[in-house]
């Protein structure tokens, strides 16, 4: 019995380090093709609806430039948006004094963080979207140790201004649900959607 093979070249459209380390963790072959669409917020959505939305605008906005660029090549394209929500959602801060008061509305309580995945083939522009959400439970943080911690440079690029993957774990206090999600790319999600385009992480 012979079986086609189909050859897809998987597309990161995410200029996130953190994200490709992850794709590397799973022994996926990617190349990296950062998206350029605007990030603003869309109040009409739900949490989960924005991810999964910005997810899709991010792959599509790229899938159309390999597309264009490699006609005679098959990509299949990986779009990500992770959101940290507490009482609204909550981006990367744009200077100290913003990542000082995410931080403090952080401390001590609860929040979710949720990312959304789009995956498009180039081939004929099949879409799968989807996304995960972890609660992440933030101890008690002195102001000290917030303006310790804005000093590490880490809050300013990260949504919800800390990275559980860096020295933002020991403001952490537990977890509850995916950690690769609070990274940026919840792994076990990801690998369900790229079986429904014939990829299996594990073979």
């Amino acid at each position: 019995m012979y079986y086609e093979v189909i050859i897809i070249q998987i597309v990161l459209a995410s200029a996130s380090p953190r994200r490709a380390k992850l794709l590397k963790q799973i022994g996926l072959d990617f190349t990296i093709v950062p998206s350029n669409i605007d990030e603003s917020n869309n109040g009409n959505l739900s949490p989960a609806e924005y991810v999964q939305q910005l997810a899709y605008l991010k792959a599509m906005d790229v899938a159309e430039k390999m597309a264009q660029n490699g006609q005679d090549k098959r990509y299949l394209v990986i779009g990500a948006d992770t959101v940290v929500v507490k009482d609204g959602i909550l981006g990367k801060p744009s200077d100290r004094q913003e990542a000082f008061s995410i931080l403090r509305r952080l401390s001590g309580s609860w929040h979710e963080v949720l990312t959304g995945i789009a995956l498009i083939d180039t081939q004929d522009f099949k879409c799968i979207k989807g996304y995960e959400t972890t609660r992440v439970k933030m101890k008690e943080l002195s102001d000290n140790t917030i303006f310790a911690y804005i000093d590490s440079k880490e809050p300013m690029d990260k949504a919800g201004a800390y990275g559980i993957q860096e020295k933002g774990a020991v403001l952490v206090e537990k977890i509850e649900g995916c950690y690769f999600n609070v990274v940026g790319l919840p792994l076990s999600r990801l690998a369900e959607l790229l079986e429904e385009f014939g990829i299996f992480v594990l073979k």
